[in-house]
């Protein structure tokens, strides 16, 4: 390319976005005009009105930077559920349930963040790894640890990603180590008061690269009084909020024995289920959690890797859509083993499938599965953009006039990938699909965020 920063400017290339689920849109040759501030100003292609005059201007100013062939656009993929604390322990660790699996590795790796400049050591790599692998937006669970988690939304102003960060809230002493959460709740709620003030003074403007999250562990790790203050807390201040949910048989069960109903319903009952409240996993929602989850404008983070290990179940992603929910993906560092939401993306298809067509042999074909719902390349990368903006309730997701330029630059034919892009041969429906399907870390040239490249890889 002639250039690294289109802010001000203009790229000329081919792009793809699904602005809609199920639906693919092919930017041929377009030319994307972004400000000063990282927002698209516009998106234009061929044969509409004042194309080639915008070109010939954005040439002549010497503003234009054009993609090679081979290369395209597509948006920055959008994490909705990333335990940034465990990054150390990704690829292991994953051979006990999940309550066995919290107690013998993660809580005590989440107890050594009170070491802040462990904690640096630690987000620094997280981060710089993730912008490498085209997470543009991250949604992180960081610890109970304020410094340290302050130092994680630190390293994200300065480094360049759109996150949101959650000083982990988790009170109660009989679910969790003494070393590894707040002394009681009044003090786990000045905390998080204290650490939202914190990250509001990072970053300004009326879409701040970095956003604090009100972040409940899940609902067996807090007491009611800080569960309650939580919810008054989003009330008072707007944040948004973050948890866990429905995740496994044990902590269903035991948030129907502990609390008297389902985790939407105890949630909505503390103030907790709200617009852009993501809830990951969510595998064994009813019905009515469902209808629940829509009419208060909350969504999913469904995580197909991290389900496979700990859930015992698909998450009904089809019937969740149908319920109007919103969804988004998320890799569920570390519960699941991929830092690549591609990989998410590629999993979800992947248990969609076998959640339509069965696994059982000895039954007849048309009783194994629920038929309609696998999940298509199209919708995948949908999740993996708008559908998890959408959820947070950010402008990004989708290359689109009103959105901010935050893109990666898809390049074909690295040695160490499968992804190939044959001229005359490669329709681009198919290089859309090739790229969802085989697209490697080392296939993104370039990572955009807010218009400014934050990771790039040298020319081939």
């Amino acid at each position: 390319m002639d250039g690294d920063d289109p802010r001000g400017g203009a790229i000329l290339g081919t792009a793809f976005h699904t602005p809609e689920q199920g639906h693919l849109e092919v930017l041929k040759d377009a030319l994307i005009l972004v400000d000063g501030e990282g927002w698209i100003e516009r998106v234009s292609v061929p044969g509409q009105p004042d194309y080639e005059r915008r070109l010939r201007a954005a040439r002549q100013q010497g503003r234009l930077s054009t993609l090679p062939t081979g290369h395209c656009l597509i948006p920055g993929l959008v994490d909705l559920h990333i335990h940034a604390s465990q990054w150390p322990q990704l690829g292991g660790a994953l051979d006990d349930p999940l309550e066995v699996w919290l107690q013998k590795y993660t809580f005590p790796l989440e107890a050594e963040y009170a070491n802040v400049d462990f904690a640096r050591r630690v987000y620094q790599d997280l981060v710089d790894t993730l912008l490498h692998h085209g997470t543009t937006t991250a949604l992180y669970f960081a610890t109970v640890h304020r410094e340290a988690s302050l130092a994680l939304a630190e390293i994200c102003a300065v480094r360049g990603q759109r996150a949101l960060v959650g000083k982990v809230a988790m009170d109660d002493p009989r679910a969790n180590p003494d070393n590894c959460r707040d002394a009681d709740a009044t003090r786990a709620l000045a905390d998080s008061r204290a650490f939202i003030e914190d990250v509001r003074a990072l970053c300004d403007g009326d879409t701040p690269l970095v956003q604090p999250v009100i972040t409940p562990r899940f609902i067996p790790s807090c007491t009611p009084a800080l569960l309650s203050g939580l919810g008054r807390l989003a009330e008072e201040t707007g944040c948004r909020i973050q948890t866990h949910c429905s995740e496994s048989d044990w902590e269903v069960g035991y948030v129907r024995a502990e609390h008297g109903g389902t985790d939407c319903q105890v949630l909505h009952r503390h103030g907790l289920l709200r617009e852009h409240t993501v809830l990951a996993h969510c595998n064994f929602v009813s019905d009515d959690d469902l209808r629940l989850i829509t009419a208060q404008g909350a969504g999913v983070a469904h995580c197909p890797l991290s389900n496979l290990y700990f859930a015992n179940a698909v998450f009904p992603l089809r019937h969740a859509l149908e319920h109007g929910a919103r969804v988004g993906l998320g890799t569920d560092i570390s519960g699941g083993y991929s830092p690549f939401l591609l990989d998410s993306a590629r999993q979800g298809i992947a248990v969609s499938r076998l959640r339509s067509s069965g696994v059982d042999p000895t039954l007849a074909p048309e009783q194994r599965g629920l038929p309609g719902d696998a999940l298509s390349a199209r919708e995948a990368f949908w999740l993996a953009t708008a559908g998890g903006a959408d959820t947070l309730g950010l402008p990004v997701g989708r290359l689109a006039e009103g959105y901010k330029f935050d893109a990666l630059q898809i390049a074909a034919g690295s040695s160490g990938s499968g992804l190939r892009y044959w001229p005359g041969r490669t329709s681009d429906e198919q290089w859309f699909e090739k790229i969802v399907l085989n697209a490697t870390p080392g296939d993104i040239r370039r990572t955009w965020v807010n218009g400014r490249v934050v990771a790039a890889k040298g020319e081939s």
